[in-house]
């Protein structure tokens, strides 16, 4: 496969490079496209977190932000590590 990189991406892997961090351009490469692909799942996590959340207002079901409402989350993340979750 061959891939055509603009100068200023060439310049910037060569930099990576020379860190020591990465032993050659291909490690660069390759982590360059974990990160990418890492970030798509996120973003589809995301997207359907979001379509959850448009279906719940759209049912009235939503909850006021208030004091008292992150209380009570404090109070049950509190819990949960109480019990180890």
């Amino acid at each position: 496969m061959n891939v055509s990189l603009t100068p200023q991406l060439e310049t910037l892997i060569r930099q990576k490079v020379e860190t020591g961090r990465y032993n050659n351009a291909s490690e660069v490469v390759r982590e360059a496209l974990r990160l990418l692909h890492d970030q798509d799942k996120r973003d589809a996590w995301l997207r359907s977190k979001i379509v959850v959340a448009e279906q719940q207002v759209r049912e009235g079901r939503v909850t006021e932000d208030s004091d008292a409402m992150w209380e009570e989350t404090d109070r049950g993340v509190d819990e949960r590590l109480r019990r180890g979750d």
